[in-house]
């Protein structure tokens, strides 16, 4: 069963509602969807609470599944409007947390981010942390988990232009808090260095 694509299980599943086939969807994805669960919450049981109430929900799901994304596309899509959600019920805003794959992020030079590569890792997630919710959360689906574009804009309701459009006001508004956040901490070391009279040699 290990060599069955993700989209051939949930078709068995739909079609004989064995437990094996949502189970082995489980075993592959669990993990996973717990990970990005803890990037919202900070909280591990919160974010179990999440991951179990998350594929509850795909089980009742798995039938509306049709194939135009990805399997993890649409699971991770499910995965962030539920954390979402349940933020939003809470009335709390909190920031979403990037995992380690941002760090291994290859952006290409067609999209005006080439440098966010470069950035030290702390300081890009604390910029992306002044995002609103919705902008961190388009960001992390495009350069986190690599969804196309096309899959963002079906996955919202939302024109492939108008999703690209919202990427790059998110991208402009993170490099803008990005830089501001660096020359802060540049004009404290200045005031810590002239304060104790090191000298600039």
């Amino acid at each position: 069963m290990d060599t069955i694509s993700d989209e051939e299980l949930v078709r068995l599943y739909v079609e004989t509602q064995r437990n094996a086939y949502f189970e082995r969807l489980y075993k592959r994805y669990c993990d996973r969807v717990y990970r990005k669960c803890l990037a919202f919450t900070k909280d591990s049981v919160r974010a179990e609470d999440l991951t179990h109430d998350i594929f509850l929900k795909l089980v009742v799901k798995l039938s509306s599944f049709r194939e135009q994304s990805k399997f993890s596309t649409w699971l991770y899509s499910i995965t962030y409007n539920h954390c979402t959600d349940q933020l939003r019920s809470q009335s709390l805003h909190r920031e979403i947390y990037m995992d380690d794959g941002w760090e291994r992020l290859a952006i290409g030079n067609d999209d005006g981010l080439a440098e966010l590569a470069e950035m030290e890792a702390k300081q890009l997630q604390k910029a992306l942390c002044q995002l609103p919710l919705e902008e961190q959360t388009m960001l992390l689906m495009k350069y986190q988990d690599d969804i196309s574009i096309r899959d963002i804009a079906n996955l919202n309701g939302l024109t492939e232009s108008a999703v690209k459009m919202r990427l790059k006001r998110s991208r402009d508004k993170l490099r803008k808090y990005y830089l501001e956040g660096a020359i802060f901490w540049l004009l404290m070391a200045i005031k810590v260095a002239l304060a104790f009279r090191w000298p600039f040699r």
